[in-house]
């Protein structure tokens, strides 16, 4: 026969436990005359057959046909005293739950007007609570399928992190005018997901971006701009570097007055030379670099294989294949590969 359930609690739901199942797997047997206790913060939902019925607040309850109607009207009971039926009890917490954690499991990838294709990671925290407590268990529990609270957190994060992804494609943000909008970004992420937290029965309260950073490819792509800008003012390091040779070469001519004088002289004129010297080896060989560099390139294909488009963007070949998996970029597959014009790449590059 089975065990009747006569008291229905959940006495040990953490302050981090969203939602508390009785029993705990399968469906309790429940009597007609049966004891509710629902605790401060809880809110207890009966719940058969994929519909969330009657709502019990804080306080002890008796399960009567007055104050559960739907499960009566669905068992068709009527009147007929303690006979028992089968249900499941959600006991859902109502507290406010603060400093939830966020962050992306995979990178964003992101267009950039500084960089091209970049690939970035964030993360942040954010409050909730729950406001409709009969909703949040019809759509969480009956549809996702969900109970344990880490489950409900991944699948909570996954809004956030798809929502994230629009607001960046929308803002066209560059990735160093990100750090400084952090505040304007959590509005706005709170604002586009405050809408699908209400369809679960959840209020987002907070929502704060703490980072946005580059991946370790994308990283080593700002090392190497970083670098070229520096290169880019040469002339200005090679006559630091002269005067430092003259200066040097002055120093280091010994003698008395007059052998400071002459030395001076013969130091002014060799690190003149020496400044001159090294500004003529290094221009050379800038120019010839630039001259080998201009002769030496391969012509490039009008149409590409993916690993060839992969290196005219200067991405690697699985960011480049997200990127035509989600139609960013066009190709045509032929047999098992990818075909991608230049045309198509300049396109997407200049968009």
């Amino acid at each position: 026969m089975p065990r009747i359930i006569d008291v229905v609690q959940a006495p040990d739901q953490g302050a981090n436990e969203m939602v508390h199942r009785v029993p705990e797997h399968g469906s309790g047997d429940f009597r007609i005359g049966s004891q509710v206790i629902v605790r401060e913060n809880q809110d207890a939902v009966f719940y058969r057959d994929g519909k969330a019925l009657d709502v019990f607040g804080p306080g002890r309850h008796t399960i009567t046909t007055a104050n559960i109607p739907l499960l009566i009207d669905i068992l068709g009971l009527g009147w007929r005293g303690s006979s028992p039926f089968t249900a499941e009890v959600y006991f859902v917490n109502m507290r406010d739950f603060i400093d939830q954690k966020w962050g992306t499991p995979e990178p964003i990838a992101m267009r950039d007007k500084d960089l091209g294709l970049v690939r970035l990671r964030a993360n942040g925290r954010y409050s909730m609570a729950v406001t409709d407590p009969q909703m949040f268990v019809a759509k969480i529990v009956g549809t996702q399928g969900l109970y344990r609270t880490s489950d409900i957190e991944d699948y909570l994060r996954g809004i956030l992190v798809s929502r994230l992804t629009d607001l960046l494609g929308e803002t066209k943000l560059g990735l160093f005018d990100l750090p400084g909008m952090y505040d304007e970004l959590s509005a706005a992420l709170r604002a586009k997901a405050a809408e699908d937290f209400e369809a679960l029965g959840i209020t987002l309260k907070a929502m704060y971006i703490q980072s946005i950073s580059p991946t370790e490819e994308t990283q080593k792509a700002i090392d190497e701009r970083a670098a070229m800008g520096a290169i880019g003012d040469m002339q200005r390091y090679l006559q630091y570097q002269a005067a430092k040779s003259m200066r040097d070469a002055a120093a280091a001519a010994g003698g008395g007055e007059a052998g400071s004088l002459t030395g001076a002289g013969v130091g002014l004129g060799a690190g003149m030379g020496m400044g001159a010297g090294m500004a003529g080896i290094i221009g050379q060989a800038m120019a010839a670099g630039a001259a080998g560099q201009s002769g030496a390139a391969a012509p490039v294909p009008d149409v590409m294989t993916v690993a060839e488009a992969a290196a005219y963007l200067k991405v690697n070949e699985e960011a480049l294949q997200e990127l035509l998996d989600s139609g960013q970029v066009k190709g045509k597959k032929i047999g098992g590969d990818f075909r991608i014009s230049r045309k198509t790449l300049d396109d997407f590059l200049n968009s």
